[in-house]
């Protein structure tokens, strides 16, 4: 496993390298590396890595999530707090909904694995959209109406509720739901159960760090021990209660940045020096697992499909920010910011494959052609649009504008 390991971050950065030279996301580089060590590449990976691949991406997922809870602060929720919510879940749903009605009618597959791919595409990237919202809201662009905060806050969540349908979909593949109502109640309970879970952890980091003094790296350690046991947990129990574990890993970051600030501003830089590894890993791993043949066969439909769904999402975007106080520049960068696929693609796209799925080849196809299509159109467009699209505060006064969650402004 230790010569895979090396292989996997020696290429991934040079990969991420060379894409970044050429204007082009590094999270596109690393996951064509991942193709070329693979099977379907040269082979070069051995079994025992590919093995604990699955465990690789998850962590870094956690990881993003994290960063995302610590990028939330109550103040600046507080003005998007609404819209965000509304972010959150109509882009996703229709955009989920109509992958798998166009999913069922092109590619004839079921209702239930239609709707596993619908909703593993449907999810916007937390690993493109969050460092660009973290690093916008650092220099103040756009913060004077909290559209920073109202992508991270949206987007984050997005991933969330795109992952629990996901998982209640899955839940229905496998016999443990007898009903789709009964998987939209689970879904929901799994919601309100990982809040109250993060609440829980979150305050528990808080005396027990203002009690004892400890170096912020064993923090970091800590922390993210605890957010994967969460997600031990639930997967321990959840053959019997539903917990959304990643929706309480937020939490935990969002109480964290909330209760002791200064200390979790440090954590926050910590965990993005640890996320360069986890990026590696987590999308030269997803490269690794992808059939390049299943690729060519989805072809043209799949790309129509992708790009339907992109539209679908737009709008999704544009009937949730309606009722803001937002330009029409600043409404069109919060559509684009909307657009990249590829954290939850690489974490979740080889799952129904691994356990089985009908079409799991397909779904781990259409997943990784989402991000190689979406990823660098949404990530050069956001570096664009910042410039172009949100007001800058070194020639825009700060003002206090918020962005009003229901009516009119």
């Amino acid at each position: 496993m230790a010569y895979s390991f090396a292989l996997i971050v020696i290429t991934g950065l040079i990969f991420n390298w060379l894409f970044e030279k050429i204007k082009l996301p590094g999270l596109l580089g690393m996951l064509i590396a991942g193709v070329l060590l693979g099977p379907w590449g040269f082979d070069l990976l051995k079994p025992d890595i590919m093995a604990v691949s699955a465990d690789f991406r998850k962590i870094a997922l956690i990881i993003i999530l994290l960063r995302a809870g610590l990028g939330l602060k109550k103040e600046t929720l507080s003005k998007v707090g609404p819209a965000a919510f509304r972010m959150s879940i109509i882009p996703c749903l229709l955009e989920g909904s109509a992958l798998l009605i166009m999913s069922v009618w092109v590619f004839d597959m079921g209702w239930l694995e239609a709707g596993i791919m619908g909703f593993a595409i449907a999810a916007v990237s937390p690993a493109v959209v969050v460092p660009a919202m973290l690093e916008y809201s650092r220099r103040g662009i756009g913060s004077d109406k909290g559209i920073p905060t109202l992508i991270l806050a949206g987007a984050s969540a997005d991933d969330i509720f795109a992952i629990t349908i996901f998982t209640a979909f899955l839940g229905l593949y496998a016999g443990e739901k007898a009903s789709i109502a009964a998987g939209v109640l689970n879904a929901g309970i799994s919601v309100v159960s990982g809040i109250i879970l993060g609440l829980i952890i979150g305050f528990i980091f808080v005396k027990f760090f203002s009690k004892y003094h400890i170096r912020d790296t064993k923090k970091v350690l800590i922390i993210l021990g605890s957010a994967i046991l969460m997600t031990a947990l639930e997967d321990l129990i959840k053959g019997s209660f539903a917990v959304s574990s990643l929706l309480g890993i937020m939490t935990v970051g969002f109480i964290l940045i909330e209760k002791l600030p200064k200390a979790s501003e440090r954590i926050a830089v910590k965990f993005g020096k640890i996320w360069i590894l986890a990026e590696i890993l987590l999308f030269v791993l997803v490269g690794a697992k992808v059939n390049i043949d299943v690729i060519f066969d989805a072809g043209l439909a799949g790309l129509i499909i992708i790009l339907a769904g992109l539209v679908i999402r737009s709008a999704g975007v544009l009937l949730s920010i309606m009722k803001c106080n937002l330009n029409v520049k600043e409404k069109a960068f919060c559509v684009i910011a909307y657009i990249p696929k590829a954290t939850v693609q690489a974490a979740i796209g080889a799952v129904p494959l691994a356990m089985g799925v009908k079409g799991g080849e397909l779904i781990l196809a259409m997943a990784v052609l989402s991000i190689i299509i979406t990823a660098p159109i949404g990530a050069i467009g956001i570096r664009i649009g910042a410039k172009k699209l949100l007001h800058h505060p070194n020639n825009v006064p700060q003002t206090t504008n918020k962005i009003q969650g229901g009516r009119g402004t």
